[in-house]
C-alpha cells in the first residue's frame, strides 16, 4: 500500500555565489521576487500538495531563512494598530507552527545527495519529497501537487522532468526514458550531467523529487560523481539498476532557473506581469525600454 507524502526536503545550505555580493549577508534562498521570498514559493507549493513537516539542512549563516517563518510580534502589533489588516495577514501567512519545521546542517559541501542523506533521520522510513527552492515553477496546479497525484498511482520513486535543448543537458541529470503513458514515463536509466551528444535524451530532471527510503540507503555508499560531488541522481540510478520503480513526470508549468541570474530575472518579470497591481505599469516600462533601443539602432 503506498504510503501519503506528508515530508519534504528543502536543500538550502549552498553560498549562493552567483549572487555575490547580495548572498555575503542574505541567504539565496530570500531573495524575493517581487515582493516574496523564493523559500516562500517553495513552501507554498509543498503546502498546496499535503506537506506537513518542513526539513531545511541548512549551513552556517542561514539565521535570516530561520527567522523569516518565526513571528515577527512587533511588526504585527504595527500593522494590527495601523489598521493595515491586508499587510497583516500576508505577514501571518509566512508564519510556520511550532515543530512543523526541523533544521538539519550540512557541515561539508558535498553535494545534493549528501545534503538529503543528512535528513534520513528525520525522514525515517517514509516516502518524502525533495524540493529545490531554485527551481521555481509557475502553473494552475503547483507541480508537486501534480506528481503527489501521479505518485498515488504508480508509487515507487518519481522526478519532475522537461524537454531542454540538447546544447545544454551537460548541465542536468538527464532521464533514459523506457516508454511513456499521458505524463508519467518509465525510466530505464539517469545520467548525471553527459556530455553533448551522449546523453540518452534530452529529458531534465527538475528540481522536485518523490523518493523512497532506498534512495537514502543508496546515498550510504556516499560514492562521488559528477563534480566529485555526492549525486542524488546516481543514487536515483542505482535504484533503477536494483529493480526499483523509477518514473519521470511532465509537469504542467513553467520553469524558472532563479540559480542564474538571468533566469532570477525572467522569473521577476513574469510574476510582476502575472499581478493585476503591476502589469500595466511594467508593460508600459517595458514598452519605454523596447522603443528607445529600437531608436539607438
Amino acid at each position: 500500500m503506498k504510503r501519503c507524502v506528508t515530508k519534504a526536503v528543502f536543500p538550502v545550505a549552498g553560498l549562493g555565489t552567483r549572487f555575490l555580493p547580495a548572498t555575503k549577508s542574505i541567504p539565496k534562498e530570500i531573495l524575493t521576487l517581487v515582493d516574496r521570498p523564493l523559500i516562500q514559493y517553495a513552501i507554498d507549493e509543498a503546502r498546496a500538495a499535503g506537506i506537513t513537516e518542513f526539513i531545511f539542512v541548512t549551513s552556517r549563516g542561514k539565521s535570516a531563512l530561520e527567522d523569516y517563518f518565526d513571528e515577527a510580534p512587533v511588526l504585527e502589533q504595527t500593522l494590527a494598530r495601523t489598521g493595515k489588516t491586508a499587510l497583516l495577514e500576508t505577514l501571518r501567512a509566512t508564519n510556520m507552527e511550532s515543530g512543523a519545521i526541523a533544521y538539519i546542517r550540512q557541515r561539508q559541501a558535498l553535494g545534493l545527495g549528501h545534503a538529503v542523506w543528512c535528513a534520513r533521520k528525520l525522514i525515517g522510513d517514509e516516502p518524502f519529497a525533495v524540493i529545490l527552492p531554485d527551481d521555481v515553477i509557475a502553473g494552475e496546479t503547483g507541480c508537486l501537487k501534480q506528481m503527489v497525484d501521479a505518485y498515488a498511482e504508480t508509487g515507487g520513486n518519481m522526478v519532475a522532468a522537461m524537454e531542454v535543448p540538447q546544447d545544454k543537458v551537460s548541465a542536468y541529470g538527464v532521464l533514459d526514458p523506457a516508454g511513456e503513458q499521458g505524463d508519467v514515463l518509465r525510466a530505464r536509466g539517469m545520467v548525471e550531467k553527459p556530455a553533448v551528444g551522449a546523453a540518452p535524451s534530452n529529458l531534465a530532471v527538475i528540481g522536485r523529487y518523490i523518493l523512497t527510503p532506498a534512495i537514502l540507503r543508496n546515498l550510504e555508499r556516499m560514492q562521488p560523481g559528477a563534480g566529485g560531488e555526492v549525486q542524488l541522481t546516481d543514487a536515483i540510478a542505482d535504484e533503477i539498476s536494483a529493480g526499483g520503480d523509477v518514473y519521470g513526470f511532465r509537469f504542467r508549468g513553467t520553469r524558472f532557473d532563479c540559480g542564474s541570474k538571468a533566469g532570477f530575472l525572467q522569473a521577476t518579470i513574469a510574476f510582476a506581469l502575472a499581478r493585476d497591481d503591476l502589469r500595466d505599469e511594467l508593460f508600459d516600462f517595458i514598452g519605454d525600454v523596447i522603443s528607445m533601443r529600437q531608436a539607438a539602432q
